[in-house]
């Protein structure tokens, strides 16, 4: 009786694995065989043209952009998710002090994405004169992944062997030592995997840049104070005001294929740091 439940437990696990993996490659199966035709130099490389805008040409400055906006918010939120983490886990000793954070951590996860564009641009954009800009628009997204990373970051850090931290202390060693010199390269491509997760993230995010630093058309931008196309505002327009569902799937692919490369970099990195 006991092996049976442990036989249905396996073929749960490996059926509902097989489901998950069948619906995400056919949903990227789909959207491929309906957009890659329609992928070339000029889509790549071209901005939108055409009436009603984006029936033509291409996405460059959204593409751009999208890039510009991740990496904006992904070292906002990494320098602030990490040295939060670093604080619960090493330096903070009063358990309602990290209650009171855990619970400000959680909330901010709870908050829906439109919510904090809207706070984007109330903070940012109007109170602090910033403007739709690159740097609204990535201290939003920042703040929407923030917990995302923190969270992680701080379980990963709770699995280190604690005989490595006691043997550090015992030893006379500081934290900060220990951290930047024992701990951190022993989870760094843990902490690197996080990272580049709430990348992804942040990249096809839209409600958090709508009000805060994406337009519906501009140059590729020349400084953090300019605003921005990006790559999941440009799909919505296409798809919500109904002007080319064929450019809609073929900037989706690309949309795809960037988070596809950027897991694929983090992977080689890691991989060639773990051989060395």
């Amino acid at each position: 009786m006991k092996n049976s439940k442990y036989t249905i437990l396996k073929l749960w696990i490996y059926l509902s694995t097989v489901i998950v993996i069948s619906i995400i490659s056919f949903i990227i199966l789909f959207i491929f065989t309906k957009g890659i035709k329609f992928i070339d130099m000029q889509f790549l490389f071209d901005r939108p043209r055409g009436m009603p805008l984006g029936v033509e040409g291409g996405i460059f400055p959204a593409i751009m952009g999208s890039i510009y906006f991740t990496l904006i918010a992904t070292v906002f939120a990494s320098v602030i998710a990490i040295s939060v983490a670093v604080y619960i886990k090493f330096y903070a000793r009063n358990s309602r002090i990290k209650a009171v954070m855990h619970l400000v951590i959680q909330s901010i996860t709870g908050i829906p994405s439109i919510v904090l564009g809207l706070f984007g641009y109330s903070f940012l954009v109007v109170y602090l004169n910033m403007g739709v800009s690159l740097l609204a628009g990535g201290l939003t997204l920042g703040v929407m992944i923030f917990p995302f990373i923190e969270v992680r970051i701080e379980k990963i850090l709770n699995e280190v062997d604690k005989e490595v931290i006691y043997s550090s202390y015992a030893l006379g060693l500081s934290k900060s030592y220990t951290f930047l010199k024992l701990i951190l390269p022993i989870c760094f491509n843990d902490i690197l995997s996080t990272i580049t997760l709430a990348a992804s993230f942040a990249m096809g995010a839209a409600a958090p840049v709508i009000f805060t630093g994406a337009v519906i058309n501009s140059s590729v931008p020349k400084n953090i104070l300019s605003p921005a196309m990006a790559l999941p505002y440009h799909l919505y327009i296409l798809v919500g005001e109904g002007i080319s569902l064929d450019m809609a799937y073929a900037t989706a692919s690309v949309l795809l294929i960037l988070l596809f490369l950027i897991n694929l970099l983090v992977l080689i990195a890691a991989y060639f740091r773990k051989g060395i």
